[in-house]
C-alpha cells in the first residue's frame, strides 16, 4: 500500500522488541536483531510493523515507563540503529509504527525528578500532585490498575502523586498546557526522523478530573475486569474520573492536527474505559485518530454472539472512524490458549488468522500469531512482570505472551546465544520458524497465503461488513466494496457442523487458503472443525 491512507485495511505486525530476536548475546532482544529478521517479517505479507517501546527506561514496567522519549535504551542500541531499522523495513515496503505513551513517565524522567523537588519549580505542575487529607489519607479513593491505591507519598514536596499504573509510572498533568506542547515535541521528533505513525498506549488515560471526585462503586456482578485479575480491586469502581475525561477529545485535535502536517502518517489508540467501544466512536474520526482499538476481543468470550455483537455495536456508533483488531498482544494470554484451551489446535491458529484478517477494519498481528504459538506456562521463580507477581497465584501476569521468538530448535531456539530474559517455551521448539518453514501445512505457510489472497480482494482489505444469520459456533458476515462481495462463515469450534446461506444469495465458492475449508453441496455449507468458508455472491 502505497497511498496516504495505506492504515486502512492494513495488516499491522506487532514487535515486542524485548523478545523477538538479541543480536548480541544478552539475552535480550534489539534494534539490530530487528533489522536482522525483517526480511522475514516482509515476507509473511503485512503492511507494517509496530515496535513496542524501545526507548530509554529503568525498565520497571519494561519500557513503558519512559526516562526519555528521545532516545534508544542501550539495551535495545543506539539512534543509530532505529535510523537504519526504519531504512530497512523502507525499503522492504513495510510503514513503521512506533509505540508512544504519553499519559504518564518514569520517576527517572527529568521532568519528574525536577517536578517532585519543590511546589514553585518550573515542572512543579508537570504531574499530578494533590494535598493529603486531613488523616493523612490519598486525596480519593482512585486505585491502580496494578493494584492497590493510585497515590504515592513524596516527602520532599509532602504531597501525592497520581499513577494509574505502577508507583514508578508517574501521570502527566494534561491540564497544564505545557505538558501537552511537551509531548506534541516529542512526537515531532520521531516524526521527523521518518515514522510513518504511532500506537499510542493508554491515551485516554491523559486527563484526570481535576476536582479529583472519587470513582464511584461498580456492583459485585459487573466486576467483569475487563481482562484483569479476578481479584483485582480495579474491577470494584467505575473509573469515570482518573481517565477518559472531555478534555482530551481537545488533545487529540491538535495530535490529528500534528500528523496532518506529515501526509502519510498514522494514529492507532489503545482504548480501555468503561464503554470502551463509545470511546473508540468518540475518539475515531476524521478530527482524532485515525484508528483505535480496545479489549473486547482481547477477552475469554469466544463465540459468534460476542464477536458479531462488538462489531457490530461498533458499526453503528462509528460511521466515519475506522476500527482496528487485534485477538492478541503483549498484555493478554495468546488467542490460540485463550480461546483454545490448553490442547487448542493449529486448525484454530489458522482460523484465528483469518478471522481477524476477515473483518473491516485493520489488523494488528502479535509475533507468533503466524506460528500459533500458545501461551507459554512460566514458573514464580522466572516471572518478570511486576502485574503477575503481584497477583500470583490466581493471575500470571503478562509474561506467558512474551516469551522469546522460536527461530529454530537450538537451545534457546535461535533466539539469543545467551540465556534469554524469560525462558523459551517447551511447547513453542516444535513450532519455530525453522521447521515451519519446511512444513508446507504449517500455520507460518497458511497465514502467508492467506495474506497474500486477501490482498486480492478489495471487499476483505476495505469494503463494508453485514453478519448474516447463522446459530452458534456459525459466525458469518458479507464484506463489500464498489470491486465485489465475499461471503465469509467460520466455524468456532472443534466438531464439524453445517450452516445455511440466505437462499437469496447465488455463492461461488472462493479458493480461499489458510484455515480448513469448507465446501457448498445442496445449499449447505459444510464447515470442518475450526474451519473457514469463502464465497464470491452477486
Amino acid at each position: 500500500m502505497t497511498t496516504m491512507d495505506w492504515w486502512r485495511g492494513a495488516v499491522i505486525y506487532q514487535i515486542y522488541p524485548r523478545s523477538f530476536r538479541d543480536s548480541d548475546g544478552d539475552g535480550i532482544g534489539d534494534l539490530p536483531g530487528i533489522i536482522d529478521t525483517l526480511g522475514y517479517v516482509a515476507g509473511l505479507g503485512v503492511d507494517a510493523i509496530w515496535i513496542s517501546p524501545f526507548f530509554r527506561s529503568p525498565m520497571a514496567d519494561f519500557g513503558y515507563d519512559i526516562a526519555d522519549y528521545r532516545d534508544v535504551d542501550p539495551m535495545f542500541g543506539t539512534l543509530a540503529d532505529f535510523d537504519r531499522l526504519l531504512a530497512e523495513a523502507h525499503r522492504l515496503g513495510l510503514k513503521v509504527v512506533i509505540d508512544q505513551v504519553l499519559s504518564h513517565t518514569s520517576i527517572e524522567h527529568a521532568w519528574f525528578k525536577q517536578s517532585r523537588e519543590n511546589r514553585d519549580n518550573a515542572r512543579a505542575d508537570w504531574y499530578v500532585w494533590a494535598d493529603a487529607k486531613p488523616d493523612g489519607s490519598p486525596p480519593n479513593n482512585w486505585l491502580s490498575i496494578f493494584g492497590g491505591v493510585a497515590w504515592q507519598w513524596e516527602p520532599r514536596r509532602a504531597q501525592y502523586f497520581l499513577h494509574n499504573f505502577l508507583a514508578s509510572q508517574p501521570d502527566l498533568n494534561f491540564h497544564n498546557p505545557e505538558v501537552c506542547a511537551a509531548q506534541l515535541d516529542n512526537l515531532r521528533f520521531w516524526l521527523d526522523r521518518g515514522v510513518d505513525g504511532f500506537r499510542m498506549d493508554a491515551i485516554n488515560f491523559c486527563f484526570h478530573d481535576a476536582q479529583l471526585r472519587d470513582n464511584p462503586p461498580k456492583p459485585p456482578e459487573l466486576r467483569d475486569g475487563r481482562g484483569f485479575s479476578p481479584d483485582n480491586p480495579y474491577a470494584f469502581q467505575y473509573h469515570w474520573h482518573n481517565n477518559t475525561q472531555p478534555e482530551n477529545l481537545g488533545f487529540l485535535e491538535q495530535v490529528r492536527a500534528l500528523l496532518e502536517r506529515y501526509p502519510g502518517t498514522t494514529t492507532l489508540g489503545e482504548i480501555s474505559s468503561e464503554d470502551s467501544l463509545a470511546t473508540m466512536a468518540e475518539y475515531c474520526t476524521p478530527q482524532r485518530l485515525h484508528m483505535g482499538y480496545s479489549f473486547e476481543l482481547l477477552t475469554d468470550d469466544f463465540s459468534a454472539a460476542h464477536i458479531r455483537a462488538t462489531v457490530e455495536r461498533l458499526e453503528a456508533a462509528m460511521p466515519e472512524g475506522w476500527p482496528c483488531w487485534a485477538i492478541s498482544n503483549h498484555d493478554v494470554r495468546r488467542a490460540v490458549t485463550r480461546w483454545g484451551g490448553a490442547a487448542a489446535s493449529q486448525d484454530l491458529a489458522r482460523q484465528l488468522v483469518a478471522l481477524v484478517c476477515s473483518l473491516r477494519g485493520s489488523v494488528c498481528l502479535y509475533q507468533g500469531e503466524e506460528l500459533g504459538l500458545d501461551a507459554a506456562d512460566i514458573p514464580f521463580e522466572a516471572l518478570r512482570d511486576p502485574y503477575g507477581i503481584a497477583f500470583w497465584p490466581n493471575f500470571k501476569g503478562r509474561d506467558g505472551c512474551r516469551t522469546p521468538m522460536p527461530w529454530n530448535d537450538d537451545a534457546h531456539a535461535g533466539f539469543s546465544s545467551g540465556a534469554p530474559w524469560l525462558p523459551v517455551s517447551p511447547t513453542h521448539l516444535p513450532r519455530n520458524v525453522q521447521a515451519q518453514e519446511r512444513d508446507p501445512d504449517s500455520v507460518l505457510h497458511a497465514t502467508r497465503a492467506f495474506l497474500r489472497w486477501r490482498r486480492e480482494h478489495a471487499a476483505l482489505v476495505g469494503g463494508g461488513i453485514r453478519f448474516l444469520d447463522s446459530a452458534e459456533p456459525v459466525l458469518a458476515f458479507v464484506r463489500e466494496s464498489s470491486q465485489g462481495r465475499v461471503v465469509a462463515a467460520f466455524n468456532l469450534s472443534p466438531q464439524p457442523t453445517r450452516w445455511t446461506p440466505p437462499p437469496s444469495m447465488a455463492l461461488r465458492t472462493l479458493d480461499a487458503p489458510g484455515p480448513r475449508g469448507g465446501r457448498l453441496d445442496g445449499g449447505l455449507v459444510h464447515l470442518p472443525a475450526h474451519g473457514a468458508f469463502f464465497a464470491a455472491s452477486d
